[in-house]
């Protein structure tokens, strides 16, 4: 803390805070992907259908990406790959479900659009299956 004004940075502090992220966007995901999931698992398939590819598949990659691929940044596996669903699902709601919506309704999901590419652009950090399994 002695160099606040540096542009560099502590290695094993962006770790933790990198799992800290993926952990937090993860579950926070979560919350949204779960109702989608019981919703789907219902049988009731009453969704945006985006792209005119249907509601039902519409809702199953949603619960896909909010769910499955949350799941998979949380414990940091596949980690770039799995952002990438996630990524297109935010750009959907912000430019097609809320597209006309004030800045407060496109807030929440530009935010999950932000934290997405950056963990897409830096990756999971130390502190993930993919750095174990990619141990040279």
């Amino acid at each position: 803390m002695k160099n606040l004004n540096t542009t560099g940075y502590n290695k094993t502090l962006l770790d933790w805070m990198l799992l800290a992220v993926r952990i937090f966007i993860g579950v926070a995901m979560l919350t949204h992907g779960f109702p989608k999931l019981m919703q789907l698992l219902s049988g009731n398939y009453e969704f945006i259908s985006f792209f005119g590819i249907g509601q039902k598949f519409s809702l199953i990659l949603a619960v896909l990406a909010e769910v499955l691929c949350s799941l998979f940044i949380i414990l940091g596996l596949f980690t770039r790959f799995v952002s990438i669903p996630l990524i297109i699902t935010m750009l959907v709601a912000v430019f097609v479900v809320h597209n006309n919506a004030p800045f407060e309704k496109q807030e929440l999901a530009l935010l999950y659009l932000f934290h997405y590419l950056l963990i897409f652009v830096t990756g999971p950090g130390n502190i993930s299956i993919d750095r174990m399994t990619n141990r040279k």
